[in-house]
């Protein structure tokens, strides 16, 4: 499931060999985009950590989402952003090292709580960085 989700989310389409997914074009709408492709990149966290990923492997993907989320909030850059840096194959990549290698060891049930309120703040920035760009832009047209 994961795998299907993460895919759905970063590299389902093709154009030109250049693969997406839904998160850019989520991230097309304002605000709702920014925050649901967040969400969903949480889930996949908490999903994994409940089946068994360590502690610091979840804070190294907290780590992929709440960037994605941040950078992807910033209009046209995080747009271009979003297409490239897709944050759910980076963590699927570091749920396989985890499994296969045995790298990222640690406890995990500290980092829950972390993820939950960092999701929060995060959520918190990104409304608040939306609202601000549409009020200065609303003024700088005269609105």
């Amino acid at each position: 499931m994961v795998r299907r989700i993460t895919r759905l989310m970063d590299e389902q389409f093709s154009i030109g060999g250049f693969k997406f997914g839904l998160d850019p074009i989520l991230n097309l709408i304002p605000v709702a985009g920014d925050i649901s492709g967040y969400i969903i990149s949480i889930s996949l966290i908490i999903t994994m950590v409940k089946h068994g990923a360590s502690g610091r492997l979840a804070a190294k993907m907290l780590v992929n989402a709440t960037l994605d989320a941040l950078i992807g909030a910033i209009p046209v850059l995080g747009w271009v952003f979003d297409f490239t840096y897709k944050a759910n194959t980076r963590n699927l990549k570091l749920l396989s090292e985890h499994y296969t290698e045995g790298k990222h060891r640690g406890s995990a049930r500290p980092v829950i709580v972390g993820i939950i309120i960092t999701m929060f703040i995060v959520l918190a920035l990104i409304v608040y960085l939306i609202i601000s760009v549409l009020q200065w832009t609303e003024s700088a047209l005269g609105w």
